[in-house]
């Protein structure tokens, strides 16, 4: 990726940081001049991702941070905010997939887990972030939803509820802190070529088929591809996009 955004002096947070699509995010961040946080379930390989941004002459630090849980992100901003002193762009990235099941079968324990991740981490993470901004008066927040977020599909009605929830989510603190110099927006990534998605599709020769015939453009989709997105939603660029939930999916949702 070759940066085309000055965000020197800037400080950017991002959730589900180790790998995939928050990876490549936070990496982008750094590559334009922004100091970041990695933040992550995984600590130990946040903060070695960090070390490697570091060693590239970036400025990143890595923590650990389950988002289904409120106080480890509030300490995950407080940390950002002792470190950095300030907080302009967060990426609301960690999420996790759950078995696809028939509505009538879905085990309570995957629906507990799926919306802590992926609904109430939104939330929580959009919350501690947002009393930074409101304070500062400024900021761009970019969650990710999904393609799910857009669409309904069989066997998913428990993860695509979740994604459905950001977009929500999204629009209405738009539109409530777009007033006060802090713009929200959501991207949503079709299926993109990183680490959860191979496990998902590990042996489902049929369904990569699927999705091949379904992403109108007949490949995956890159954690890059949907990094260019998030940094595009934070920059001056999209200064007048608010509450929007961005396709990055090949043209799955054009059908």
């Amino acid at each position: 990726m070759n940066p085309r955004y000055d965000f020197t002096g800037q400080v950017a947070f991002v959730t589900g940081a180790a790998m995939g699509m928050g990876l490549a995010a936070a990496r982008a961040f750094a590559q334009c001049g922004a100091k970041v946080v990695l933040a992550d379930l995984d600590g130990e390989l946040a903060a070695a991702e960090a070390a490697r941004i570091v060693a590239d002459g970036g400025a990143a630090i890595g923590i650990a941070c389950d988002v289904a849980d409120e106080a480890q992100v509030a300490a995950a901003v407080d940390r950002t905010i002792a470190e950095y002193g300030r907080l302009d762009m967060a990426f609301n990235n960690a999420g996790i997939q759950i078995p696809p099941s028939d509505a009538a079968d879905e085990p309570i324990e995957h629906f507990e887990r799926v919306v802590a991740v992926n609904q109430f981490g939104v939330w929580a993470s959009m919350k501690h972030e947002l009393r930074v901004m409101r304070a500062q008066g400024s900021g761009a927040i970019v969650n990710n939803s999904s393609l799910g977020g857009l669409v309904g599909l069989p066997q998913r009605a428990a993860y695509h509820g979740t994604k459905h929830a950001v977009l929500g989510m999204t629009k209405s603190a738009g539109v409530e802190y777009a007033p006060r110099g802090v713009r929200i927006n959501a991207v949503c990534p079709g299926t993109i070529d990183t680490p959860m998605v191979r496990a998902m599709l590990e042996g489902q020769v049929d369904a990569m088929e699927g999705i091949l015939k379904e992403q109108s453009i007949g490949r995956l989709g890159t954690a890059e591809e949907v990094a260019e997105a998030v940094l595009w939603l934070c920059s001056p660029g999209a200064s007048f996009v608010v509450g929007i939930g961005l396709p990055v999916d090949g043209g799955f949702t054009a059908h």
